[in-house]
């Protein structure tokens, strides 16, 4: 197998959870060239792995969303001429794609399972996502030895990170702790009233700089919590690249979060982390990238996991986990 083809997940943390695919690949086939068709949106992650030779994109919500367009993409896959094609998403678009494009051996998961030469039965039942995705290469019989997640970042994206640090009062050799408090979806953010407490409580055990970090969408939501936080901590939010956050999360003592995708960027890079978890299980989702991480998870007696109970009025899983909960795992990295 000389030219592969992964059809990659849609989620910036399932991105990160797919890396340990390319590595298997890299591995059972050292000489091969390695190309990922992906989304958009987690493009810019999978261009920190330096096992991916090639990222083909798939805009199916805009260049792509047209027949015409498809075919246009099709033509691409089909010249590039593909051994084989590894599909770790279910969709059945991504499924004719691969079909149509020619590619002899189609293996992995799919709803419509006529389209593949080699379809592998989806479950993913008690089985972290990082499994599911290295399943589709086990069962077509390649040997995986490596799980674990890792992404590089540059020293351009670190200098420059210094800069920005600088110019708002903190110099490279300060600790920092960096605190992500968005998410996808609202279910998995810890109250934002615990987050407050939590700036001020840092600020006064550990007399340490609090670094609030975030993507655009996050910027408001992150000056709230520091307004009512008396403005302690330190705004990036909004203001940093891709690059320059993996480079913020690496040097960070330790970065907090909710199961999301900083955190899981955060664990790649190497950064401590501490992942406040809820309606998602650990089990599951959980980091699996080089650092160390503290999981903070109380199973409030829900049934079901993870849990898209999106109209749940209590939250009662997220906010069981204290602010002093926090305190005292932070203190565990920073002795």
């Amino acid at each position: 197998m000389n030219n592969i083809l992964v059809v990659n997940i849609n989620w910036l943390g399932d991105a990160v959870f797919s890396i340990p695919v390319f590595k298997a690949l890299k591995h059972n086939f050292p000489k091969s060239r390695v190309s990922c068709l992906c989304v958009p949106r987690v493009k810019k992650v999978l261009e920190f792995c330096p096992l991916i030779d090639d990222i083909i994109v798939y805009d199916e919500k805009g260049k792509h969303r047209w027949p015409w367009s498809k075919w246009s993409l099709i033509q691409n896959l089909r010249r590039q001429a593909f051994d084989v094609a590894f599909l770790l998403h279910r969709s059945a678009t991504r499924a004719w794609l691969v079909y149509l494009a020619g590619i002899s051996h189609r293996v992995g998961y799919s709803k419509n399972k006529h389209l593949l030469t080699h379809p592998v039965a989806f479950n993913d039942i008690g089985l972290h996502r990082l499994d599911v995705y290295l399943k589709v290469l086990e069962d077509y019989g390649l040997e995986v030895k490596d799980r674990v997640c890792e992404l590089n970042f540059n020293l351009k994206d670190a200098e420059s990170l210094d800069v920005l640090l600088r110019a708002k009062g903190i110099e490279p050799e300060e600790k920092i702790v960096v605190l992500h408090a968005g998410g996808n979806w609202e279910l998995k953010r810890w109250p934002p009233f615990h987050f407050v407490r939590l700036i001020e409580g840092i600020y006064e055990m550990f007399k340490i700089k609090v670094v609030l970090s975030g993507s655009h969408s996050d910027v408001e939501y992150c000056q709230s919590l520091n307004q009512q936080a008396h403005n302690q901590a330190i705004m990036v939010a909004g203001e940093t690249t891709l690059g320059q956050s993996l480079a913020l999360y690496h040097r960070a003592e330790v970065m907090v979060s909710s199961d999301s995708g900083p955190l899981h960027l955060a664990h790649s890079v190497g950064a401590n982390v501490i992942g406040i978890y809820g309606p998602t299980r650990p089990g599951i989702t959980g980091p699996r990238g080089t650092g160390k991480a503290k999981i903070l998870f109380k199973d409030v007696g829900c049934n079901k996991a993870p849990c898209y109970h999106l109209g749940c009025l209590s939250n009662i899983c997220m906010q069981t986990v204290s602010v002093n909960d926090v305190l005292e795992a932070i203190q565990t990295f920073l002795r």
